[in-house]
């Protein structure tokens, strides 16, 4: 008999990534049949994201954009996911996106179990990130199961369970649903980075990025990796942000800084504005994400506004100054893996001396967001939810 269909619904290159260590690992376990859907939303960043771990989509939406606005994707993705998703016996969906709200949104229309892959992250700001901070709290509302990276998480979930239940006036579900499996982007960036940091691993094709990864591996020079996405920095903010970062790389005539840009013109011309002059900063198109874990696991240093990065960088003992007012990856504050900076640049430069005249202290803890073996936890959780096996036990950091 065929086995159960599972439709993992990716629509932007970090559910890829985060997505991918799923996908493989249910393979695996052979207990269940995984079809990776690719919304559309970000194709080709999406499409080159999980070559990098061998999987091509399965099923492609294509949709017609023109105004790029949230209300034209919904639209779109409604009847595209509504035709795929029709015949899953569960839809897995990852974070906090549009596509990943969608797709949860479709499947509960039709009676089909959702899986929310990291549940439970909330800053408690609806307008940070936004709309990110809404959509996950919507997703956890109808979610069948709640694969929670954190305890922190879990526990968000269980609060919000028992609020739910309370305001009801009924009695808290005993099926507990919320399972703490750790961050699948752990699984994702050690299994990368070793193929790409390895001493058979190749140069980078752009000679410029090899020149860098020379230079730090001869211990000539130190790395610093700074990437600034997040719409809510855009202008001024990201403006405060690069004086920052050309005042850091100044002071500090060893270092040299890798940028890769955001794709949107107004963005990069910022940018290129601001650091495109200096000797010591490369500016880049995004990365592969095997060619940003390179650069991540040779970092001195990392500035970035990337909650990924927050979970990535533990693994290789790499500090991370967060460009952001607030982060819903606590764990890695109270860790002393990151700092909280925003975009001030007083305080980029000063947090930033800090770490790399070595002022900083080094956690004596690993990555509290993963042990590399959340997707085979989150695996064997989803086939329980099926009745295909036994529960998983939790993570422990």
């Amino acid at each position: 008999m065929p086995l159960p269909t599972v439709h993992l619904v990716v629509g932007t290159r970090p559910e890829a990534i985060k997505m991918a260590p799923l996908a493989l690992a249910l393979r695996r376990a052979g207990l269940l049949e995984p079809v990776v859907v690719a919304t559309g939303q970000h194709p080709t960043m999406v499409a080159q994201a999980l070559l990098a771990f061998g999987i091509s989509p399965d099923v492609v939406c294509h949709l017609h954009r023109t105004t790029g606005e949230q209300s034209e994707l919904v639209a779109e993705l409604v009847p595209a996911l509504d035709t795929v998703l029709a015949t899953s016996s569960a839809v897995i969906v990852q974070g906090d996106t549009t596509s990943a709200l969608v797709g949860g949104l479709v499947a509960m229309w039709r009676r089909i179990p959702v899986v929310h892959l990291e549940a439970g992250l909330r800053s408690g700001d609806l307008a940070a990130p936004f709309p990110e901070e809404a959509n996950r709290r919507l997703i956890g509302v109808f979610a069948d199961l709640h694969l929670a990276p954190t305890p922190r998480s879990a526990a968000a979930l269980r609060t919000e369970a028992a609020a739910a239940a309370e305001a009801a006036g009924t009695a808290l579900a005993g099926d507990d649903r919320i399972l703490l499996t750790g961050n699948t982007v752990v699984d994702a960036v050690v299994a990368v980075a070793a193929d790409v940091t390895g001493p058979t691993a190749a140069e980078p094709d752009d000679e410029r990025l090899a020149a860098v990864h020379r230079e730090v591996t001869a211990g000539r020079s130190r790395l610093l990796l700074v990437t600034a996405h997040r719409r809510e920095s855009w202008g001024e903010p990201l403006d405060r942000v690069l004086g920052a970062v050309r005042q850091v790389v100044d002071d500090h005539p060893d270092v040299l800084c890798v940028l890769p840009a955001h794709a949107n013109p107004a963005v990069r011309g910022q940018v290129d504005t601001a650091l495109g002059d200096h000797p010591r900063v490369l500016v880049t198109d995004p990365l592969p994400y095997p060619e940003l874990c390179r650069l991540l696991a040779r970092a001195s240093l990392v500035l970035s506004d990337s909650g990924g990065i927050q979970e990535e960088a533990p693994s290789f003992e790499v500090p991370v100054l967060v460009l952001r007012e607030v982060t819903e990856r606590k764990e890695a504050v109270e860790s002393g893996w990151a700092q909280l900076v925003g975009t001030d640049p007083d305080l980029i430069v000063g947090a930033a001396k800090g770490a790399l005249d070595g002022d900083w202290l080094r956690p004596t803890t690993g990555n509290p967001f993963g042990d590399g073996r959340a997707a085979e936890r989150g695996a064997q959780a989803i086939a329980w939810l099926l009745g295909h096996a036994g529960r998983p036990a939790d993570f422990t950091p």
